[in-house]
């Protein structure tokens, strides 16, 4: 059995913290949205981006990337991804795989791990997301189009925090060592290129 995999990289945060769009900045000479986006495409093949603003990345991205319009920029992340599943076919893709664009150090060998170990999650496994010593990372998460319903009545009674969202929801926490921590580590402010 294989599973089914979409990823989606959201690419319209205010990068408040960053000062500038955190997609466009280079680490190693190569754009973050671009890093992000390659080491995706390698795991899974399927990637789309969701932006307010698509053709900004044409000059950074392949040919004929496939983006979609951000509905409500500026909600934060729980509500792209509500947008994002309400999307989603649950009878053509399994899992969701929902990335920041500020994830420069992805290693596709554990990502193809984690990818492996969804085969073994239960249907009523609605999310596969790690959890660090500072919290869920949400950014690096995988989420069936069933758990829906579930985001859909949270964000209702007013829920934002992915953090506490996650906390009620049937989910699968994947274990980190020191490999994926740091594999998560994500920018949110400039900083000197490594």
């Amino acid at each position: 059995m294989s599973v089914n995999v979409k990823a989606v990289i959201l690419s319209g945060g205010q990068s408040r913290r960053m000062g500038r769009d955190k997609s466009l900045v280079l680490w190693q000479g190569v754009p973050l949205l671009r890093r992000v986006y390659d080491v995706a495409a390698a795991v899974v093949g399927e990637v789309s981006i969701m932006t307010p603003w698509g053709d900004r990345y044409q000059e950074i991205l392949p040919p004929g990337y496939h983006w979609f319009a951000d509905e409500q920029p500026g909600e934060g992340p729980l509500v792209a991804l509500q947008q994002v599943l309400r999307e989603s076919n649950p009878a053509e893709v399994d899992w969701i795989w929902l990335l920041g664009c500020d994830l420069p150090s992805l290693n596709p060998e554990i990502l193809q791990r984690w990818l492996e170990n969804l085969e073994n999650s239960t249907p009523e496994d609605l999310v596969a997301v790690a959890r660090s010593p500072q919290g869920w990372e949400p950014l690096c998460g995988f989420y069936r189009p069933q758990v829906l319903p579930q985001l859909q009545n949270f964000i209702a009674q007013g829920g934002r925090s992915f953090q506490n969202w996650l906390d009620q929801v049937p989910h699968v926490q994947i274990p980190l060592g020191k490999a994926e921590e740091e594999m998560l580590y994500n920018c949110n402010s400039l900083f000197p290129s490594p």
